[in-house]
């Protein structure tokens, strides 16, 4: 059972206030939670069916609890699985950044962003440099949307800007004037930057680009979604292996 004072907890962590002031965030469904109890996160409490319960190792922290229960706190409006409260974690950026990072520049699309996560995991991309006003990683809806690839990328919120001043390598984006990215050779060590869905790659971060590519259309669609522009030009990246 969930008492009534931990599930007032609980939804509060549905707003970004409280999860930055508690420091703590959710992660729902069968396969976030599968992915959390292999990760080094620490669990604060982790509340699950009957069911569920069975396919999963024990933990310390785990409490059974009815389905209704699990859906009145949930983000989702059908979670039949559970719901974890994680303590968040807060990473130091490193001295160098070796191979291929990703930049996102004011990207405002929690579903985005969690594909982008997604992506950055299964093409083995670790690090992602975050503008200050990319959403931010612990919403529910970009850690549901990672589907547990949440614990393997490593986010850093800071003057992007600034960071481009500095980083070694280059720095390439998307662009309409730029080269055909199927035949663009990439470099191993580099950056990527992601503009936001609405305005694209911001002027002043256009100017520090170091390279642009094209996506070519063949078809009548107007656009692509940032997600989807990130995967195209991922696979071209790592086309090599």
């Amino acid at each position: 059972m969930i008492s009534k004072q931990q599930q007032k907890y609980i939804q509060s962590l549905h707003n970004k206030k409280y999860r930055t002031e508690y420091g703590q965030f959710l992660v729902e469904g069968e396969k976030g939670i599968s992915e959390l109890l292999h990760s080094d996160y620490q669990i604060i409490q982790i509340y699950i069916t009957e069911e569920f319960a069975q396919k999963l190792p024990t933990h310390k922290n785990l409490m059974v609890a009815p389905v209704t229960q699990i859906e009145s706190v949930s983000t989702y409006k059908s979670n039949a699985s559970g719901i974890a409260v994680v303590q968040q974690k807060r990473f130091e950026v490193p001295e160098n950044f070796q191979g291929r990072i990703l930049i996102l520049d004011g990207l405002r699309d929690p579903g985005n962003l969690g594909t982008i996560i997604r992506l950055a995991d299964w093409y083995g991309i670790e690090h992602l440099i975050c503008s200050e006003d990319t959403v931010e990683f612990y919403n529910p809806k970009v850690i549901s949307s990672t589907m547990g690839s949440f614990t393997r990328v490593k986010p850093y919120y800071l003057d992007i800007h600034s960071f481009m001043e500095k980083y070694p390598h280059p720095i390439l984006g998307a662009d309409l004037e730029g080269q055909n990215v199927h035949k663009w050779d990439f470099p191993k060590n580099m950056a990527l930057v992601i503009g936001s869905e609405s305005h694209g790659i911001s002027a002043e971060t256009e100017r520090q680009l170091t390279d642009k590519v094209n996506i070519p259309r063949i078809g009548k669609a107007e656009s692509l979604n940032a997600a989807m522009a990130t995967g195209i030009i991922l696979d071209n990246m790592f086309r090599e292996i």
